[in-house]
């Protein structure tokens, strides 16, 4: 006999139906409008996702622009794992930023950080709704939180970053108050609880200069560069009286990060060197130990001279991966390494696929390592067998676009996030046995509806054969309304890294808006030229020791291959890049007049002034080769402002005020020389902003700028931009 159905799945069955016919009337629909550069910003974006214990749902943050505020702040949605129910917003802060949600163990309330009362505090809500619970009223706020595995606690930590503790919360206890749980000479830094719920491990330093603080309070505050900092090592400290325990000591290296095993017998950690002349943001001194908590016995399990990703252990306990470059040397792929926690050589899995593999999660039966990675321009999920000789990884997905995200052992669901041209990042969760079809994913967000509406270029993947018969790939974006055989002028857009690619996602950023320029009638052009990521080791090392001259040529000739090919317009050629992709249109300015116009932004012209100047050496010494003392021809050889005289093209410049990645005096150089040249040129500085743009003004200014400079020295447009352009989107509703 069939089961009556019920109301709520009645309605559910409804609205379900009512999308559906939504959905396919709107596809028919053809889209209204082009794009325009507040439709960049006004663009939404999903985060945090987390799916419940029990798989019945997901968490996620969406992050949308307040223009007024000149500000992005975010809220809290959930949505059903089965797509029964619509995705529904659960906070509506729209001047407060609602962040972290993290599910509670019986997967009925969440808990999150909210800064609605001004300071960051610790909130607990149901999921059906309701007003959240506010667990803290700490007068500096609360940093972060977690919820015990057996759901009776919820810790957090707050206090300022110098005084920082922990305190503990019991879930039993509805009127319950949060109590202090550590007293530690110095402040918590990382932390986690066991999974017995026994105990919270966490790092300190070993000091604090009171002093120290102490002046900076009363303004001695001179900075001390590479000020030496005492290490963090590990402790604990139990539940039950608050008594701590240290496990790790030593001089020369602290703490940096750690992961738990699931039956608490282990805890994998990595180290920072403790000399005050090692670089903290490239860690090249950082090991990885394995400690036995049963014993307090501690291994050591690399020692090389790079950094290492984070340790992650499997569901059973008998393992944990990392991933580091192959052989442990600096610039190669990146491969997995498998560590058997009793003792057996560590393994190297991957070894035979020319390509890299980043952070992976674990299957739930501890047999399969799942990853995700670039190859081209799309980027997909593939998985390694560990039963197998884990030489070459099996692919899963054969899809247009960039997937990313992870696997969830407890719950048996891929978390998936996936962009493609049309349509920017959304969520899904799918099973292992449907991963491969996307057509049974359940998609748990819909965040930028809006696009629909919007007249796009068209993505074509292009390739070419460059200087030395390697054949080069990119992306050529077609205007709106592209005619065959029509000549449309061309900007060239050059990505970051350089050890990265340009792939099949939404444009979706003030970096390349490439829907603005199609919908004015112009094709974009996005090589990845050589060093770019993506197409193998020898294709991404190449350019060490001999960083520009390969890559130029691939640029050059794939614009060559689109005026071959009828597109591209020999005599409206422009060129735009950031970072890296400004170091090449520095280059490019100084070895060719072929372009008539360039926007750099972030670039380095002089290679000797910018290896004190940046805040990492490495990549430098990397690709050129030993460090200025100790190679300086060759490093004024690759500088462009070897060459600056040969400067012809109309060039804007921009650069973060605060950028320490590419300082601002190179841009600073770049501006002197071409003014003293008499090459047209603009200087745009963004105040407080570092290597990239966070301000969602400046980021208007930018495109804007950026956008118009082209207007006016490729089509011949009089003037540049207006200011009351920009203040007129103040007084748009």
């Amino acid at each position: 006999m069939k089961r009556a159905r019920t109301l709520p799945r009645i309605f559910a069955s409804l609205f379900l139906a009512v999308l559906v016919l939504s959905l396919a009337s709107g596809a028919e629909q053809a889209a209204t409008r082009k794009m325009e550069f507040m439709d960049v910003l006004r663009l939404r974006s999903a985060a945090s996702a987390s799916i419940s214990p029990d798989g019945q749902h997901v968490l996620y943050t969406v992050s949308e622009l307040n223009w007024k505020e000149g500000r992005r702040f975010t809220d809290i949605w959930i949505a059903s794992t089965d797509g029964s129910v619509a995705p529904r917003q659960m906070t509506f802060t729209p001047d407060r930023n609602e962040s972290d949600p993290e599910w509670a163990r019986d997967s009925r309330h969440f808990a999150f950080l909210s800064d609605r009362d001004g300071r960051q505090q610790l909130y607990l809500m149901r999921i059906d709704g309701g007003e959240a619970r506010q667990v803290s009223d700490h007068k500096d706020g609360v940093n972060r939180f977690a919820f015990s595995r057996d759901g009776r606690w919820l810790a957090f930590s707050a206090g300022k970053p110098e005084e920082r503790q922990i305190w503990l919360l019991d879930l039993r206890d509805g009127n319950a108050k949060p109590e202090q749980l550590t007293r530690h000479d110095t402040p918590v830094r990382n932390w986690d609880w066991a999974p017995d719920s026994s105990r919270i491990f966490f790092t300190a330093p070993d000091a604090l200069d009171r002093d120290n603080l102490k002046r900076r309070e009363k303004k001695f505050d001179v900075r001390i560069v590479d000020e030496p900092e005492p290490p963090s090592h590990l402790w604990s400290v139990a539940v039950s009286d608050k008594s701590e325990r240290r496990w790790t000591e030593a001089a020369a290296w602290g703490v940096r990060d750690f992961t738990i095993s699931r039956d608490g017998a282990w805890i994998a950690f990595r180290t920072a060197s403790a000399d005050r002349y090692e670089n903290p943001l490239t860690q090249d001194h950082s090991e990885i130990y394995l400690l036995s908590l049963g014993i307090g016995e501690l291994r050591r399990i690399t020692e090389n001279r790079v950094s290492e990703g984070a340790p992650r252990f499997s569901p059973d306990s008998r393992w944990f991966v990392f991933s580091a470059p192959d052989e442990f040397t600096p610039g190669r792929n990146t491969k997995l390494y498998l560590v058997p926690v009793a003792g057996s050589p560590v393994r190297k899995l991957l070894g035979a696929w020319d390509a890299s593999a980043g952070s992976a999660t674990w299957s739930a039966d501890s047999k399969t390592l799942y990853f995700f990675e670039g190859i081209g321009v799309n980027q997909h999920l593939f998985a390694v067998s560990l039963e197998g000789d884990g030489t070459r990884p099996a692919q899963l997905t054969h899809l247009t676009g960039v997937l990313s995200g992870s696997f969830d052992s407890e719950t048996g669901y891929f978390l998936l996030s996936r962009s493609t041209p049309e349509r920017p990042a959304d969520y899904y969760v799918a099973r292992p046995a449907d991963v491969a079809n996307p057509a049974r994913w359940t998609r748990v967000s819909d965040t930028n509806p809006q696009v629909a509406e919007f007249q796009l270029g068209t993505y074509e993947t292009v390739r070419w054969k460059s200087t030395d018969g390697q054949t080069v790939e990119g992306i050529l974006i077609k205007p709106v309304g592209y005619e065959p055989g029509r000549r449309y002028p061309l900007i060239v857009q050059l990505h970051g890294g350089p050890a990265a690619a340009y792939m099949n996602s939404f444009s979706d950023s003030y970096g390349t808006y490439v829907h603005i320029f199609a919908a004015h009638g112009y094709a974009v052009f996005q090589p990845n030229y050589r060093g770019s990521d993506n197409y193998g080791e020898r294709f991404r090392m190449q350019i060490a020791g001999d960083y520009f001259r390969q890559a130029f040529d691939d640029i050059l000739t794939g614009v060559d291959y689109l005026i071959a090919q009828g597109i591209a317009d020999p005599d409206r050629l422009g060129m735009m890049g950031w970072s890296a992709g400004g170091h090449w249109s520095n280059w490019t300015l100084t070895h060719t007049d072929r372009f008539r116009a360039i926007s750099t932004g972030a670039g380095a012209v002089n290679w000797i002034s910018m290896y004190a100047q940046t805040d990492v050496q490495a990549p430098r010494e990397f690709y050129f080769r030993g460090k200025p003392w100790e190679n300086f021809e060759h490093y004024w050889d690759v500088s462009p402002l070897k060459y600056i005289t040969n400067a012809k093209t109309p060039t804007l410049i921009h650069v973060g005020e605060a950028d320490r990645r590419v300082p601002k005096p190179q841009s600073d150089e770049l501006h002197m020389a071409l003014k003293k040249l008499g090459v047209p040129t603009e200087y745009i500085v963004y105040p407080g902003m570092p290597h990239g743009l966070t301000n969602p003004r400046y980021q208007l200014v930018k495109m804007v700028a950026e956008f118009n400079w082209f207007e006016k020295w490729i089509r011949g447009k009089e003037g540049w931009f207006e200011w009351k352009t920009l203040l007129d989107t103040l007084e748009e509703k």
